[in-house]
């Protein structure tokens, strides 16, 4: 069963509501995820996305992330993303069967690789995206998905005008039925020219795009607004 929109609500913390994305599934789903809560591959019964401060320094997001997952009822293997935007201007596409959402924040853009040592980036902004395909993909495919999305959020970043690839802290968690479906065995790819990577690829270069220039536009962060009340 196709997961249904995110919810949004808000969780109480340091005295402030702090904004929280919550998808929930009827039915454990299969995810492959670069989260610091979650990843990897494997069942999956629930996602959430957690807007933090821009001065978030907690030394365990893994622990962290568990505690508002439990906050919020949450049981069973998930996914937990981080961010310094709000998810509250989280961008959802669509193409080809395929849905994705995608919150982006480009404060501190690098590029993946310097020609020099650089200090390690602030835990600044993130990109992060949430894909669903409709059809079960082998761990192959799933790996695959994740190399198109990055590639199409490289390329919608590009189209921004940007000389960078991300931002220190981006992730991705690509989910899929756990079972094989009426439509036949599992995938076998997921590049950007196979029946479900490309409409991956449009749908992540759309939202990737779109919510990187509202992004750019505002230049704040989810704290930086709660600072101006």
């Amino acid at each position: 069963m196709a997961p249904g929109e995110p919810k949004l609500t808000h969780r109480r913390e340091d005295g402030r509501q702090v904004p929280l994305l919550v998808w929930r599934f009827p039915t454990p789903l299969l995810a492959i995820s670069s989260a610091v809560h979650g990843g990897g591959i494997g069942e999956c019964h629930w996602v959430v996305n957690a807007t933090v401060p821009m001065s978030y320094d907690r030394e365990d997001p893994a622990a962290h992330l568990a505690e508002i997952a439990a906050g919020r009822g949450l049981a069973g293997r998930g996914v937990g993303l981080l961010t310094g935007v709000d998810v509250a201007d989280v961008v959802t596409a669509r193409a080809g069967g395929v849905r994705l959402w995608a919150t982006v924040g480009l404060g501190a853009p690098i590029q993946a690789a310097e020609e020099e040592e650089t200090p390690a980036a602030p835990p600044a902004g993130t990109v992060n995206v949430v894909a669903w395909v409709p059809r079960r993909l082998s761990e192959g495919a799933l790996v695959n998905a994740v190399a198109t999305i990055t590639e199409a959020k490289v390329q919608g970043i590009r189209d921004l005008g940007l000389a960078a690839t991300g931002t220190a802290t981006d992730a991705v968690c690509v989910l899929c039925p756990a079972e094989e479906t009426a439509g036949g065995p599992a995938a076998a790819y997921a590049g950007p020219r196979s029946r479900w990577g490309e409409p991956l690829a449009r749908a992540a270069f759309r939202a990737v795009r779109q919510g990187g220039a509202a992004n750019l536009a505002g230049t704040q962060s989810w704290s930086d607004r709660q600072a101006q009340g």
